[in-house]
């Protein structure tokens, strides 16, 4: 299963997972729940062991949990907001919400909320008398397991913390979320439509589909859309791919053999929301790290090193992408038409801001001609052509900004040698 063939609710479940809000609630549940088991299990704790541990053998160490684990959350709370804070000025505003849906700062907040929540409600209970006679042990027991689990997440933590908003996390994060978006639209090519390779729709596709809404289409919900076709002669032609931004009541679609009402059903399976996001938008990841580097060859950050570790990353994405096989399945949904992924506003997303931007440093400008010339030896026709078009604006930029003659000498000797390859 596969973003492409989710459906709109388990596509809402996947990102509610994302959400800090939603697993810090659940350990704060589940520290609840804890507390509560020594009141279930009365009556089976060994005399001997009640007599060992008593009341106030326990209380002291859920006091210094509670005030302990409070210090600990609004600590990792302020570096958290810190660190993204600062990722996002360093970087692109966009890197924000990549950073929120990070699964260790998650299980940290989580952890350390959730030992604080379960340790003043054992004070609570123990204070108000609900504990039956000789609980204390389980409540110890409890206790230690939760500060096992503390110290292990605080290990953990300070190892995050090394790196939390550096660069390199950023770009790595940044990086594994484009190469997985790449990678499944590369294996299930149209999302498991057909392939609508020039735009055109058969005459009998007469009924139109409009946005319901303006603004980024994030999730085409393909398997909702497909139980609206219930016969072969009922179609759909989608114009529009995620990634693309629309406008209320623009035509986004044709259908064949519905009516006005299925293909606004049709319409309500597509998500719109205000932000591009990663599930089956192939070419964002790689526009969030062009503007990474666009940042970085701005006069006031003037840090090239970043921008050619940018282009190195996006020559692997690309590379990975074209190497790729597609399934040679039949199509999953066989009666709705999609384009494919652009191979063109791939290539423009990860270097035209580069090639622009740095053009006046040669030294990027040369590792953007070696990135651009081998990503054009690949064996997909519309990527290579569209590098080599790429490859060419490089170059008219580069001749327009680089301030020395031999620096434009240089860098078209190295185009020469691009241009020799097989």
């Amino acid at each position: 299963m596969t973003f492409q063939t989710l459906s709109t609710w388990a596509m809402t479940l996947v990102e509610l997972s994302r959400t800090l809000w939603l697993r810090v609630s659940l350990f704060a549940l589940l520290a609840v729940l804890g507390a509560g088991i020594a009141i279930l299990l009365e009556g089976r704790i060994p005399t001997y062991l009640q007599d060992r541990f008593t009341t106030e053998s326990v209380m002291p160490i859920l006091s210094i949990l509670a005030s302990g684990m409070l210090a600990v959350s609004t600590f990792s709370l302020n570096v958290m907001v810190t660190a993204h804070n600062a990722a996002a000025q360093q970087t692109t505003p966009r890197v924000h919400r990549i950073l929120l849906a990070d699964a260790t700062t998650h299980t940290a907040l989580a952890v350390f909320i959730g030992a604080f929540v379960y340790a003043l409600t054992a004070i609570i209970l123990i204070k108000s008398n609900v504990y039956p006679e000789g609980s204390s042990v389980l409540v110890l027991g409890i206790t230690v397991a939760v500060v096992v689990l503390v110290v292990l997440m605080l290990v953990r933590w300070i190892h995050r913390l090394s790196d939390l908003g550096s660069m390199d996390a950023t770009l790595d994060a940044t990086e594994a979320l484009a190469r997985d978006c790449l990678i499944r639209t590369r294996r299930l090519p149209a999302l498991g439509a057909m392939e609508l390779s020039d735009g055109t729709v058969p005459n009998d596709a007469v009924t139109p589909v409009v946005a319901p809404r303006t603004g980024y289409l994030q999730f085409i919900d393909m398997p909702r859309i497909s139980q609206r076709l219930k016969s072969d002669q009922t179609r759909v032609y989608i114009h529009v791919r995620p990634g693309d931004y629309m406008i209320e009541g623009e035509t986004i679609g044709h259908a064949a053999g519905l009516d006005a009402r299925d293909a606004t059903a049709i319409a309500r399976g597509m998500t719109i929301g205000a932000h591009r996001t990663f599930e089956q938008d192939a070419s964002y990841g790689l526009l969030v790290l062009s503007e990474i580097a666009s940042r970085a060859l701005s006069q006031g950050i003037n840090d090239p090193g970043t921008a050619i570790a940018v282009i190195c990353r996006q020559e692997k994405l690309l590379l990975g992408w074209a190497h790729t096989a597609p399934q040679k399945n039949v199509p999953l949904f066989p009666r709705i038409f999609l384009r494919d992924a652009a191979r063109r506003a791939m290539i423009e997303n990860a270097f035209a801001g580069i090639a622009r931007d740095g053009a006046g440093q040669i030294e990027v400008a040369l590792r953007l001609r070696a990135a651009l010339g081998r990503v054009a030896q690949t064996t997909d026709p519309g990527l290579v052509e569209a590098a080599r078009d790429m490859l060419a604006l490089a170059s008219d930029h580069a001749d327009a900004a680089l301030p020395l003659d031999s620096e434009r000498l240089r860098l078209r000797a190295a185009a020469d040698g691009i241009s020799a390859w097989p």
